[in-house]
This record gives structure tokens, sequence and C-alpha cells, in this order.
């Protein structure tokens, strides 16, 4: 609420002819949700059109991204009839055609008031005064100390050291060249405690899915994996199936359901503008989640199951997915027949 009153001076602003700076995106080098930074600078150009004043308004996108379209997912290749086309550049258009800047590989240290300072990973310290900003912060564990019966700690059992719950990943520090598919969480049971599960944001990624930066004080720009929405109704779906397998059957110990982000698909839909007439979203579908080489040469992804589109069509089906969401999440008759 505070956000959009905050835009709605923006704007009397820009109707006095005045012109304003909105700067959208990441907060720190390790923010994940990219796409929702994304959806949220092209809402508000979108805004700023239809109320008259994009004109006057110099909208920037600032991202610890390697490049536009990473996602945190190490970016994709959409395949289109007999071409290839990347996230990069079909991102890249879009940003290109709405003339909102970009700012790449940064980091930001600090926000002042009015001013936003970072640092990319060639070294450049740069600095960009704004009169409107929105910047997502990075994703971390509660600080919890947890204890067994006995009253001894096992906090370090439980949660790495993000705060995060450890589950069936291989965390083995290893650099990127060796990181592989096999290292992710299947059954997201803790190795330490068989009943005690974590889905979704809970659970620890055993490392990034974007290759790894920093800049040259040491500050880490790397995307975190994202693993909320679509994963996180799989993943919760495949967790409370073995829980209750194991609860009918009466054996603790029964095989776990498994659903690994390395065998798993995720839609996403990213509004650009709403309205039922001239709103727009951005249709981004993936398999795998996380890039496997070794089932998918090449990009690591099916590309007959990687695409990217568009168009009024992806915001009627954002508006189709909402009120399917708020049905199923109310146990509405039939809720259970609606996927994740």
């Amino acid at each position: 609420m505070q956000t959009s009153a905050a835009l709605d001076v923006v704007i009397e602003t820009l109707r006095t002819g005045k012109r304003q700076t909105l700067i959208i995106g990441m907060g720190h080098g390790s923010c994940t949700c990219e796409g929702a930074a994304f959806e949220y600078v092209f809402n508000v150009d979108h805004v700023l059109r239809e109320r008259g004043v994009r004109d006057l308004a110099d909208v920037i996108y600032l991202t610890n991204e390697h490049e536009l379209g990473d996602f945190g997912v190490g970016g994709m290749v959409f395949g289109e009839g007999d071409r290839q086309l990347t996230s990069e550049s079909w991102m890249d258009g879009m940003f290109r055609e709405r003339g909102i800047g970009v700012i790449l590989q940064a980091h930001v240290t600090e926000v002042q008031d009015g001013v936003v300072l970072y640092e990319t990973i060639d070294g450049t310290s740069g600095r960009q005064e704004f009169d409107f900003a929105m910047l997502l912060p990075p994703f971390e564990g509660v600080e919890l100390e947890a204890f067994d019966r006995e009253g001894r700690l096992i906090t370090d059992s439980l949660f790495a050291a993000s705060g995060f719950s450890k589950v069936d990943a291989d965390y083995t520090a290893k650099p990127y060249e060796e990181w592989s598919a096999a290292d992710w969480p299947k059954t997201y049971e803790s190795p330490a405690y068989a009943n005690v599960f974590g889905v979704g944001i809970a659970f620890a990624p055993p490392h990034a899915i974007s290759r790894p930066h920093q800049t040259p004080s040491g500050a880490v720009v790397a995307p975190a994996p994202p693993r909320t929405g679509m994963p996180s109704g799989v993943q919760g779906r495949a967790v409370a199936e073995t829980i209750a397998h194991r609860i009918h059957t009466g054996d603790p110990s029964a095989p776990a359901h498994t659903a690994s982000m390395a065998n798993m698909g995720a839609a996403c839909i990213a509004s650009i503008g709403a309205g039922m007439r001239r709103g727009s979203a951005a249709t981004i579908t993936m398999s795998p989640i996380v890039p496997d080489t070794t089932r998918c040469p090449g990009t690591g992804r099916d590309p007959a199951a990687t695409f990217g589109e568009v168009g009024l069509a992806g915001h009627w089906m954002k508006r189709l997915l909402h009120t399917m969401f708020i049905y199923k999440a109310k146990a509405r008759p039939g809720w259970w027949l609606i996927p994740e």
C-alpha cells in the first residue's frame, strides 16, 4: 500500500512536467525471484503509459543477473521452429521496446535517501539517484535454535549456515564446472531426522543454478535459485504424499515420493500490464528447472518444453490461474483436481 501511494505521488509530480527517476530491481547481489522485479518494473511502465506520463519518467531496472533473462536459472534457450532464441535476446528486446534502462551484474552496497550505491563485477562503483525505488531483499532463513528431546543443541544438524533446512541434497563444496543435477534434493527429508521435511523456500539448495560471480571487493553477485511458486507446490504435494503413505502403512521408513527440480518442469506467467483488453504477460516454461546436460545434451533443457511468449493471452491465463489458486486454497469442491 505504501508503494502504491508513493507511485501515485510520482505520477502527480510527472503531471506537473517535472522528470522523475524510478529504479526497480534487486537490493543485493544474492537476491532471487528476479521474475517478481521484472513483473513489477513492466507493470509500473504500463501504469505510467496508461496515465500519459511515461515520456517524463526514467525507469531503470537494477539486477544481479549476469545478463537479462537469467532469472536465477542460468538463462534459457527457446526453440522457435528451426531457430533458437536465448532468453537474453528475448528480454533485451522487451526492455529496449519500452525504453527501460538496465544496470546489470550489480550488488547494492547502500541505499541512502534518494540514492542507491552499487558495485558491479567489473569493479565499477555506481551511484543512481531516484525519486521512487522498489528493491527486493535477499532471502534468508529464520535464525532458530533447535534442540532434541534431551535438550542437546542440534541447530547445525537441521539448518545450513544460511538458516534454511538441510535436506537430501549434496552440500559438498565444489566448483561450478562440477555442479550436477544429481546434487539437488529429491525427497526433501532431513538427513538427520526422517520425520522433518523442508520444501519450497524453506530448504537449503546445494548451490546456485546460475554461474556465480563476485565483485573485486569480494561481494557475491549470484542470483539464488528460485524455489517458490510452482516448484513449491509440486514439492509440497510429494512430501504430503510421503507423510500420508507412511501414516497409512504404519511404516515410517517406507520409500518417499520424489520431486527433484532436476526432473521437474515449471511455468511462469509474469504480468507486464493489467487489463482484459490492453493487458499483457510474458509466459515462460522450462524443463527441467535445474539443467541436466546428461539427459538433455547442450543447454541441459528440453527445447520442446522450454519457450517464451508475450501477449494478451498470457494476461488472461494469469487471471485464470489466480482464480484457480484462490479456489484451491479455499478447498472448494474438486480443489484437488487443480494441479500445482
